[in-house]
């Protein structure tokens, strides 16, 4: 179900090497890179989640990806020098490693098995967000929280004994990651309810059968 993780040779190796660097603890809620902004370093996150996005007209924050341990970024700035034109924003209360962007640079280029596993994390990301574009362009409300539900079930959620799935996100969450309004994320999920294929239990969303919403999502709801 879920997609295939780092093994723990590197995970350990990258680790390792970006722990020893100054470790800052953030708040939820708090902005490390603004748009517009070259940012000297590198961040690895050592615990939490952030979240990188853009700012609609409308003032509305649009999700483009979220960063968990261990990753590390921007690294489109770091190995390209592309301008920043986004905002990255603790999700949860976090700890991260800020780095300077060169010696990042220099361990992946010295490390062919932490170069290929930023690949892979680069093509999963990249997966993720063309599955977001395809149902942005084609399809319902309701297929692009289906999706959005089963991408952050595989990528973020919590796996309970029941065999369940916790998600992080709560409906503003998934309004921001979707492009959906909030009252259209509530109604569509409601209706998700109503099937038991999700639930909201502590103002976090619950997926209790994620096979039925992959079976929704398959036969084009």
């Amino acid at each position: 179900m879920r997609a295939p993780s780092t093994s723990s040779s590197v995970n350990d190796k990258i680790d390792a090497f970006f722990s020893t660097y100054p470790k800052h603890s953030y708040p939820k809620g708090q902005i490390l890179i603004f748009a517009d902004e070259e940012p000297p370093y590198i961040f690895y996150i050592k615990e939490g989640l952030v979240r990188k996005y853009d700012v609609s007209y409308r003032g509305d924050e649009v999700v483009v990806n979220l960063f968990k341990p261990p990753a590390f970024f921007p690294m489109s700035w770091a190995i390209n020098r592309t301008p920043n034109t986004y905002f990255y924003k603790t999700e949860l209360a976090s700890v991260l490693h800020i780095v300077p962007a060169e010696d990042a640079l220099a361990f992946i280029k010295d490390n062919p098995d932490v170069m290929f596993d930023l690949l892979a994390r680069v093509y999963r990301g990249s997966e993720g967000m063309l599955g977001r574009l395809v149902h942005l362009m084609s399809g319902t409300a309701q297929s692009r929280l289906i999706y959005e539900l089963i991408l952050e079930t595989r990528r973020f959620s919590t796996a309970n004994k029941d065999k369940t799935f916790t998600l992080s996100a709560n409906e503003s969450d998934l309004a921001a990651r979707t492009g959906l309004s909030r009252e259209t994320v509530s109604r569509e999920i409601q209706k998700l309810k109503d099937s038991h294929a999700v639930d909201v239990i502590a103002g976090h969303v619950t997926v209790t059968d994620l096979q039925a919403l992959e079976q929704k999502l398959g036969a084009g709801i």
